[in-house]
């Protein structure tokens, strides 16, 4: 396939009679590449993203450019090394791969969504009634498609403040007090690479989990 020389497209016409239009011809630079994609055959670069921000939407446009690499042995050499570099680090670990012993980080700050089934599975661990867990130990919040219904209440209004389920007296002796029946968003959590891990705490510590959480059937009554 022959390579046409984009800075001198008129002068191709010329010589091939094949029409081309130098005025459609982007010759901007690029410069900030957003993302890259390669597959088999194509490699595609997303590039000087512009954002226009409106009252009631943001437009947002960039540039593109698809090249079929797969002819080209300059660039099948650059991305097969970049495979290489991939290999090679395949089985590097990150820093944080387990959580120190009581840490619990993510419940404070973090507001695990709950489910219906979530609460289901809450109440009958608890020996509540949904609604009772509903009341108690849920910030309602419907979802459009219903499947969520609120996230754990902390012990204070604060956002950053401790879930109401976890237990323990400080960092390094936390423990989750429904750990059986703790929320799916609890559950999926994983502390690889999380940046909000307590350091401080040794890792191979070890201490005897204490009492699982009990229902507070005198405040619960208040509410009612």
């Amino acid at each position: 396939m022959e390579t046409i020389d984009l800075t001198a497209l008129r002068n191709f016409s010329r010589r091939t009679g094949q029409p081309t239009h130098p005025e459609l011809l982007d010759a901007r630079p690029l410069t900030h590449v957003n993302k890259i994609e390669i597959d088999e055959e194509h490699i595609t670069l997303e590039f000087d993203e512009k954002t226009t921000r409106f009252y009631n939407l943001n437009e947002i446009t960039k540039r593109e450019w698809i090249y079929k690499y797969n002819d080209d042995p300059e660039f099948v050499k650059a991305i097969g090394h970049v495979i290489e570099l991939a290999r090679k680090h395949l089985k590097e670990l990150p820093e944080n791969v387990a959580c120190p012993p009581g840490c619990a980080e993510c419940c404070s700050g973090y507001e695990p969504f709950v489910s219906r089934e979530d609460v289901t599975r809450i109440a009958k661990h608890l020996g509540m009634s949904y609604a009772e867990v509903m009341r108690e130990y849920i910030v309602e919040r419907p979802s459009a498609d219903g499947y969520h219904v609120g996230w754990v209440r902390k012990v204070t209004d604060d956002v950053a403040d401790k879930c109401v389920f976890l237990m323990g007296p400080r960092s390094g002796r936390y423990y989750c007090g429904i750990y059986e029946a703790r929320p799916h968003d609890c559950g999926e959590f994983t502390p690889i690479g999380c940046d909000d891990v307590d350091e401080s705490l040794p890792r191979k510590a070890s201490w005897k989990i204490g009492a699982p959480f009990r229902p507070n059937r005198r405040r619960a009554s208040k509410r009612r």
